[in-house]
């Protein structure tokens, strides 16, 4: 048995289906069920019902593929080992960031890591903190970058640095005059809000204590996934709306004039980076952190100080 044939049987049982095995494998189909069949005749077992469709495994196949994918996790740790050993700076890093942190973080530092380091491979997928922790716990990423705290047992969590919420408001609104702003003087009706599945969204429903009282409300039903359509929304129809304070960064200075504090303590909410605790990937993993580090801090108020109020 090798390598190449848990990949083929591990891919059949991802997409149900032969033929799409074979081409996510880059091989054909009648190369990858011939190397199915010989794992078959030296295992004794049939590990896959042919008849149905979608193509199914036997429970003896079930048992086998699972394994396999442990072969093959285990395998692509020793590459990665053996990448770290030649170059620290060499290899893939997978990363996670949540829809309303990437847009903003990643020109402050992406540009600065990939010149300096050609060898280092970066592919980043926007996810919800949901999905970031389950494939993290699946071995499809090697990193989160996302609100913390969260824990997660098996997860490691190393702060970054507080990002402080501000308001967006529509001149039309009263709470429009004041120069800063307490959570109570928000009018959970006037309020816009990211669609379910956010953590901003839960942490801005903290903030203003509106998670009982608005439920059900017709402004509060808005779906969106974006900061700059909530933004939008307020620019066209009034009201207001909460943004983290690295969306603000080159916003116009009609947008600027918009923006209002909230009154001391100040809200923020802590950006973190997480990994699986046993990741062999500590040294890129280091080399993200420095990078976001020196990306982000001159960008940022410092709110290090006892007057902040951490939102989680």
């Amino acid at each position: 048995m090798t390598i190449q044939q848990f990949q083929y049987i591990v891919a059949i049982d991802t997409h149900r289906h032969f033929a799409r095995a074979a081409e996510a494998c880059f091989v054909t189909q009648p190369t990858l069920s011939s190397m199915v069949k010989k794992l078959e005749e030296e295992l004794g077992l049939v590990l896959f019902d042919r008849s149905r469709s979608p193509v199914v495994p036997t429970a003896e196949g079930v048992v086998v593929v699972a394994q396999a994918r442990v072969v093959l996790k285990e395998v692509q740790i020793l590459k990665e080992m053996a990448d770290a050993s030649r170059d620290e700076h060499a290899g893939e890093l997978r990363i996670g960031m949540i829809p309303t942190l990437a847009p903003y973080l990643l020109p402050l530092f992406l540009g600065e890591l990939l010149r300096k380091h050609p060898a280092l491979n970066v592919s980043v997928e926007e996810l919800t903190t949901e999905a970031i922790i389950e494939h993290l716990e699946h071995g499809r990423l090697d990193v989160g970058v996302l609100a913390t705290p969260l824990g997660v047992p098996g997860l490691r969590e190393d702060p970054l640095f507080n990002e402080r919420f501000l308001l967006y408001v529509s001149p039309d609104e009263g709470i429009g005059k004041k120069q800063y702003v307490l959570p109570s003087e928000i009018q959970p009706d006037r309020l816009w809000l990211l669609e379910e599945g956010h953590c901003l969204r839960s942490q801005v429903m903290d903030l203003c204590e509106i998670r009982e009282q608005r439920e059900g409300a017709g402004r509060f039903s808005y779906v969106s996934g974006s900061i700059e359509a909530l933004m939008r929304m307020v620019d066209v129809q009034g009201g207001l709306t909460v943004v983290p304070e690295l969306a603000t960064l080159g916003m116009e200075p009609t947008q600027r004039a918009r923006l209002r504090e909230f009154k001391s303590p100040v809200p923020v909410r802590e950006i973190g980076l997480v990994t699986y605790r046993h990741s062999v990937k500590d040294r890129l993993q280091q080399l993200l952190r420095d990078k976001v580090m020196a990306g982000v801090i001159p960008h940022l108020r410092q709110t290090r100080s006892p007057r902040i109020l951490p939102v989680g």
